[in-house]
């Protein structure tokens, strides 16, 4: 089968995910990745006509000269790859492809450049000059374009939401999966918020570097042919011309060093964990009855049960972040880790970028469905909370301990810790403060405390 579709594809981001992840494609395509080539490509040459030293190019310093050369790219569309890609076949260089399919451009109109001018084309530069300044501003324009935005439709707000419609909702805790000291609804996905909301600063925050400096990092091949010019400059000022967030790293060899690019894979990956996380806390919560499950009219649970509505958005969510991690877990280990100036390996690695991307947007997706189809449940919560007074043995002990009292700890342990299904009931824990050699005042104020209103301090959020 020669057609590539939605139902060949191998990959399912290519094929049945391709609706919820397309956007990616805007910047990790061959398409994509070209474009983004043809651009530093354009941007380098007019840069290279400001420079007073480079006389064949002067005249072209003009704003004239400068839109007309900039709508190469602007209008670049899926015919002119085709074109860069039947000239590679020739050349087998993708890079050396762009070059000649840029020099094409400039010696037919508008422009009947000469060769003296378009053998700027591509001056003093290596192919990973271009791929590593064509990369890294694909990354950030993806980063801030798309997934931060999606973290925050997707997780953020609904998060906020949820916290705020639910921050007094009493609910039991359970540490080592044992009922604990209650908590509220609302405070347990203030957690999740904050972490991500955490996260998501120190990403915004990952610097995003390039590389710009000649066949081993050295700018030999500039200052070779042009001594004068202050290149290292340039080079700094052309990068950051492409995009604010954009640094040239300073001492490289023919590559970036991609340590920055390996932080922002890590930063990514612990932002997908804390979501992991969430889906596995919000899974586990659905199990108890905690939460139910709106119900999407036409949607099937089960093929088998009817009664069913299983979680399954908080499993295609953690399934596909828990993919995207692996990818970022190799990406981040292997990028930065060449061969003395150079080896090929982080080039095909550095084709995946877009994959683990996808993945996580499409995981941010699915915990958005998953989140907007909860419903709480407040009579299991209530139940559970009256089913388990013994869990204010710690307030009481504390309360004990404030007053003075011998042992309060093994008083309240000798209490609550019973075999068997035994529950502790509130007519035990009223028996037992009676027995107390306190004030009445004292256990009046012991008698106060409930499984519902032992929730310490609640926020307002």
């Amino acid at each position: 089968m020669s057609i590539i579709n939605q139902l060949t594809a191998i990959s399912p981001i290519d094929g049945r995910y391709w609706d919820k992840c397309s956007s990616m494609s805007d910047y990790f395509s061959e398409y994509s990745l070209i474009k983004y080539r043809v651009l530093v490509e354009i941007e380098y040459f007019i840069k290279l006509t400001t420079v007073a030293d480079i006389k064949p190019l002067v005249a072209l310093n003009t704003e004239q000269q400068h839109v007309a050369l900039r709508k190469i790219y602007q209008e670049f569309n899926e015919a002119d790859a085709i074109k860069i890609k039947n000239i590679e076949k020739v050349t087998n260089h993708d890079i050396k492809a762009v070059e000649y399919f840029i020099k094409e451009k400039m010696t037919a109109a508008p422009f009947n450049y000469s060769d003296a001018i378009t053998e700027f084309i591509h001056f003093g530069l290596t192919s990973q000059d271009v791929n590593n300044t064509a990369i890294p501003l694909s990354i950030v324009k993806a980063i801030d374009e798309v997934i931060v935005p999606q973290l925050n439709s997707c997780a953020v707000q609904p998060l906020q939401a949820l916290a705020s419609s639910t921050r007094t909702v009493p609910m039991l805790a359970h540490t080592h999966g044992q009922p604990a000291t209650p908590t509220t609804v609302g405070k347990e996905f203030m957690v999740f918020l904050e972490r991500l909301q955490n996260q998501i600063a120190l990403l915004e925050q990952c610097p995003h570097t390039t590389k710009f400096g000649g066949a081993t990092g050295n700018l030999n091949a500039h200052y070779v042919a042009y001594p004068n010019v202050d290149w290292i400059a340039f080079g700094e000022s052309f990068v950051a011309s492409l995009h604010p967030k954009l640094k040239r790293s300073r001492f490289t060899t023919q590559i970036e060093h991609y340590d920055n690019l390996a932080a922002l894979f890590d930063g990514l990956k612990r932002i997908n964990t804390i979501l992991i996380d969430l889906c596995r806390d919000i899974w586990t919560y659905i199990s108890m009855e905690y939460f139910g499950q709106r119900v999407i009219k036409g949607e099937v649970g089960s093929s088998t049960m009817p009664h069913k509505v299983n979680p399954i958005d908080f499993e295609n969510a953690e399934g596909n972040m828990g993919v995207a991690n692996a990818l970022y877990e190799h990406l981040a280990a292997k990028l930065p880790i060449s061969r003395l100036q150079r080896d090929l390996t982080d080039s095909t690695v550095l084709r995946t970028v877009g994959v683990p991307l996808a993945h996580s947007l499409l995981a941010f997706k699915s915990l958005q469905r998953g989140l907007g189809k909860l419903v709480l449940n407040e009579q299991p919560l209530h139940h559970d909370l009256d089913q388990n007074w013994a869990v204010i043995s710690e307030a009481i002990q504390t309360i004990l301990r404030r007053e003075g009292y011998p042992k309060p700890y093994e008083a309240l342990k000798e209490l609550t810790r019973v075999s068997g299904s035994k529950k502790i009931s509130q007519q035990d824990i009223h028996n037992f403060i009676d027995t107390l050699q306190v004030s009445d005042q004292v256990k009046q104020e012991l008698k106060v405390i409930t499984p519902f209103n032992y929730l310490g301090f609640i926020p307002e959020f």
